[in-house]
């Protein structure tokens, strides 16, 4: 086990021991200047951009609960329940996931362009509606991104829930299709609960990974409109990388959002905990 331990601190440990060392220093580039203490997480917590970003940030993940996570589970009922073709539309959902993350933001900020050679422009110009321009509208901004997001990682979330639900023994719906019921009940008293731990664990990494948001909203938007769209990573990646290179504070706000992805999955683990207590 040694080398892999070895590679795993190396390439995490240290780096993120290292993150939180610099957060507790004036940084000159990556240079350790001086020890300021708890300067930097005041300093932006009192930024008007930091507060910004941390409330898209959580209005991000609720888009992703009502969207992201519903949708692959919808996925997997319906192609679970698929007759004819289902290697067919597993196959078919999965294509996005393919698709590379920054040419799937490029391919659809030319889809959501406000300019007439948008593509859902073009669409509108042949009923006299339009242009739209949706990706600068503060209110529709983060929705769009979240259903982009949605659209390429679904498929392969999806995958996963099959692979849940082929472990159902069939004899359970043999029995519950004999007794009368119909999909709708089978899926209630039969798939829910037999992929419920299963859609638990991933519902937790969902919310860790919509955290972790970036490259989203930095080709689609840059972070606009007004900020409407900017998130906690990008704004990190902006103070570390964008003209100021303050590493001092983009570490602050890389540790603030490790502990508040860390309370949620303590939240996690002791509300799972209590439920199998309760079992």
């Amino acid at each position: 086990m040694l080398p892999g331990i070895a590679l795993f601190t190396f390439f995490l440990w240290v780096p993120l021991l290292q993150s939180v060392r610099m957060s507790f220093y004036r940084t000159v580039n990556i240079e350790l200047v001086e020890f300021v203490g708890l300067q930097n997480y005041i300093s932006i917590f009192g930024r008007q951009e930091f507060q910004q970003a941390l409330r898209n940030t959580f209005v991000y993940t609720g888009w992703s609960l009502l969207i992201g996570f519903l949708v692959p589970i919808f996925l997997a009922l319906v192609i679970g329940e698929t007759l004819r073709g289902r290697g067919f539309f597993r196959t078919a959902a999965y294509l996005p996931n393919i698709l590379p993350g920054l040419a799937a933001m490029i391919l659809f900020s030319r889809f959501f362009s406000a300019e007439p050679t948008g593509v859902i422009n073009i669409i509108m110009s042949w009923i006299d509606r339009g242009p739209f321009t949706f990706l600068t509208e503060t209110n529709m901004v983060i929705p769009i991104i979240v259903l982009v997001s949605t659209w390429r990682g679904a498929g392969a979330t999806a995958l996963i829930y099959m692979a849940g639900l082929a472990g159902i023994n069939p004899e359970l719906y043999e029995a519950a299709t004999i007794d009368g019921a119909g999909i709708f009940r089978r899926i209630r008293h039969i798939t829910i609960p037999a992929i419920f731990n299963l859609g638990s664990t991933l519902l937790i990494l969902q919310i860790i990974a919509v955290f972790q948001i970036m490259y989203e909203p930095m080709v689609l938007t840059a972070g606009g409109p007004d900020n409407a769209s900017l998130s906690l990573m990008l704004y990190m990646w902006n103070l570390a990388f964008s003209g100021v290179m303050d590493m001092g504070r983009a570490s602050a706000v890389a540790v603030i959002t490790a502990l508040i992805l860390l309370c949620f999955t303590a939240l996690y683990s002791f509300v799972n905990k209590r439920r199998t207590e309760w079992e």
